[in-house]
């Protein structure tokens, strides 16, 4: 006889404990992965031929297995980031929601996108078509 709670439900009643993995903190071990993701993808820009390395007044957070590189940056303001996927074969995108700006295009292996921002402050963003399941999100920080 087929048992008519979902399987979720099921392992509720009885007694298992049903936790997303995202509410899971991350520890130290995925900070370390993070790191390893991060030394890999800057060793892929240095590789990368015709992408202009360093323009003036300009950071680069680059997109590789579901991670921004850095995560976390503090630029001032005026200053011009760029994203750059470095990944093989996947697409990622940028998209500061909370600020209320549109979605990025798809970008797809060695392309861009560029923004600057004037106004101080917390800037949260994320990847549109990885930011639930993969997590892949940073936070850009405008100082005066």
């Amino acid at each position: 006889m087929r048992h008519p709670l979902s399987p979720t439900a099921a392992m509720l009643a009885l007694g298992i404990l049903v936790v997303p993995l995202a509410a899971i903190p991350a520890g130290p071990a995925q900070a370390a992965d993070k790191a390893a993701v991060c030394a890999e993808a800057r060793e892929r820009y240095a590789a990368m031929e015709g992408i202009d390395k360093a323009p003036a007044n300009t950071e680069t957070v680059l997109m590789y297995k579901y991670t921004f590189c850095p995560q976390t940056l503090t630029v001032k303001a005026g200053t011009t980031v760029r994203f750059l996927n470095v990944d093989k074969r996947t697409s990622h995108s940028v998209w500061f929601k909370e600020a209320g700006q549109a979605e990025s295009d798809r970008l797809f292996p060695e392309e861009m996108y560029s923004l600057t921002l004037q106004d101080a402050g917390t800037y949260p963003y994320l990847c549109g078509p990885h930011w639930k399941q993969e997590g892949m999100t940073g936070t850009l920080t405008v100082t005066p």
